[in-house]
């Protein structure tokens, strides 16, 4: 098309020196990218998104976000001035390399964008598979941007100094350790993602704790070099990918796949209180209404036996050998987590004694599973067991220890002679 235009204006007697052919080839190189600007964005993208959003298809709409299209339209309208630029220079306009090299570093920037867009593109689409959550393709995809940027850059900088790029491929072996150096962080994260995947280690919306970097909350996302963790409190917590495989850390998601959470508190016993029941403290603890927590709950009533629930409690009251009041309130407090509809019998649950201190403190420990991973679920669980265990503890005569205080020490105070 160039050639025909010069022809067409030498035939009208236009005369070109060095500079009007300049003028003309810079002319002619804006108006065609002008035109074919007009074209691909108002025209062909505008078409492109329209359709897409009349679709009802997933991968038409995530196609149009990532302005894949786009970034492709630059890179075609590069090529263009390319070869338009070469055609002129080859006509003697030696003054336009510059911008031959200017539009190759441009091809090249957004050909390394449009690949950017393609692994985004990719990456959505991959996410909406299971293998999403087995793989750590956050970090994955970001290890293939930075090679792909590290691969474009020796390109750009070959186009700026005029060299092969194998000769800068060349070079990179004595930088090796500069490079090492520079892309340290890069390169553990990498490694590290994958040993996380292989092992199955983490995964996101993983439920993780982490007390040296101050993480407890939700994975939200697997980086190259960092992982984000959305803490209870709603702050965001970034720990370097390499420090998850180095350091130690706690998943919870063997619990939350259990079904069940662990319940595992101390009532603490005043020693001082243990002693052995008599017959007459059997009958008042059978006599005793606290001692029947589901008799008149409308809302246990279908779910608990507390016919069985009695009938077990006066086995051991039966026996003709003596018992503790400790060893009774321990049994009736096994019983209770066997009754109670919210623990879970197909998993261990237990009552026992713990090594007691030399301040008189026992610790009773309760051990059990919820039927539930619900945080508020499981404290509402946790709490009733605790407070019914804490209500009837007088009834066995015992006392919960307490370190004394103003208000729970006694003084006698003597006026006059006192014998």
């Amino acid at each position: 098309m160039q050639q025909h235009i010069i022809d067409f204006l030498q035939q009208h007697g236009f005369k070109f020196n060095q500079f009007t052919l300049f003028l003309t080839a810079v002319s002619i190189i804006i108006l065609t990218a002008a035109i074919v600007h007009v074209i691909l964005h108002r025209i062909v993208l505008v078409r492109l998104v329209q359709f897409a959003q009349k679709s009802t298809r997933l991968w038409s709409k995530v196609v149009t976000e990532n302005q894949l299209f786009s970034r492709m339209a630059f890179t075609v309208q590069g090529l263009i001035v390319i070869l338009q630029t070469t055609f002129w220079v080859h006509q003697g306009v030696k003054t336009l390399v510059f911008l031959m090299i200017a539009a190759k570093v441009w091809v090249l920037v957004c050909a390394l964008l449009s690949i950017f867009s393609f692994l985004d593109i990719v990456l959505k689409f991959a996410s909406k598979l299971d293998i999403a959550a087995r793989l750590p393709l956050g970090g994955i995809f970001q290890g293939f941007k930075l090679l792909a940027a590290l691969l474009f850059g020796i390109f750009i900088l070959s186009v700026l100094i005029d060299k092969s790029p194998l000769i800068l491929i060349s070079g990179l072996g004595a930088m090796a350790a500069v490079i090492m150096l520079v892309f340290k962080d890069s390169i553990l994260g990498l490694s590290a993602g994958v040993q996380l995947s292989a092992n199955n280690m983490m995964r996101v919306n993983d439920w993780i704790q982490m007390p040296k970097y101050g993480a407890d909350g939700i994975v939200m996302d697997i980086g190259l070099t960092t992982v984000k963790v959305r803490n209870f409190d709603n702050t965001i917590t970034m720990i370097p990918t390499y420090a998850l495989v180095s350091d130690s850390f706690t998943n919870w998601r063997g619990m939350q796949e259990s079904g069940g959470r662990r319940i595992k508190r101390s009532v603490y016993i005043d020693v001082t209180t243990v002693h052995y029941i008599t017959p007459e403290e059997k009958e008042k603890i059978l006599e005793s209404k606290l001692l029947q927590p589901f008799a008149n709950s409308e809302k246990y009533k279908d779910r608990v036996d507390h016919k069985e629930f009695i009938m077990d409690l006066g086995k051991y009251l039966s026996k003709g050998q003596s018992i503790t009041n400790l060893g009774l309130y321990r049994i009736y407090l096994d019983l209770y987590l066997k009754n109670h509809p919210r623990i879970l019998n197909q998993m261990t649950y237990m009552v026992r004694q713990m090594a007691p201190d030399a301040t008189g403190l026992l610790p009773l420990e309760i051990y059990g599973f919820s039927n539930t991973v619900v945080w508020k679920d499981y404290e509402a669980i946790q709490s009733e067991i605790f407070e019914h265990a804490y209500a009837v503890i007088e009834e066995f005569s015992l006392s919960a220890y307490q370190n004394p205080s103003g208000n729970s020490s006694s003084v006698t105070v003597y006026q006059g002679n006192a014998a």
